[in-house]
């Protein structure tokens, strides 16, 4: 009778040193590479980055990239079967094994347009127009400094 409870006490303890856990991780990539990542409005780095995270639900993604339109996505993300009571239990304590969740999310970025001429000349001449009837009032002109000597001369 002893000894079947000391082999259920190691078993219990190996057990309980060997559980389970799930590593929750995603994978931002832009084509391009080289943009910054915002994760709910936090600075992640720039792709391709990858981050943990520890709750499932949406996500709001935003990738911004010099000479590139900035993406602002809404992204759900969804838990996996092992994640839902009662069975996320053992998955998370009780499996003598990692589970691993990775999720990546690739994006394409598009090269802002410049707009056309005719659109900057037609709306230079409704700025001129609404100047010279007064309802606009132009902004001034900022001074530039006179170029100073450099210094120790």
């Amino acid at each position: 009778m002893r000894m079947v409870t000391i082999s259920s006490m190691l078993l219990a303890g190996m057990l309980l040193t060997q559980s389970g856990c799930v590593r929750k991780r995603m994978t931002i990539v832009s084509n391009p590479p080289g943009a910054q990542v915002f994760i709910d409005n936090h600075e992640i780095g720039t792709t391709p980055v990858s981050t943990s995270y520890v709750y499932y639900g949406t996500r709001s993604v935003r990738l911004q990239k010099d000479g590139y339109e900035s993406v602002t996505v809404e992204r759900n993300f969804d838990p996996p079967w092992y994640e839902y009571p009662p069975i996320d239990f053992f998955a998370e304590s009780l499996l003598p094994t990692e589970l691993r969740d990775e999720r990546v999310l690739e994006f394409e970025l598009i090269p802002r347009q410049n707009a056309a001429s005719e659109v900057v000349r037609d709306r230079a001449e409704e700025l001129r127009g609404q100047a010279r009837s007064g309802n606009v009032v132009p902004l001034p002109v900022p001074m530039i400094p006179a170029a100073s000597p450099p210094l120790g001369r």
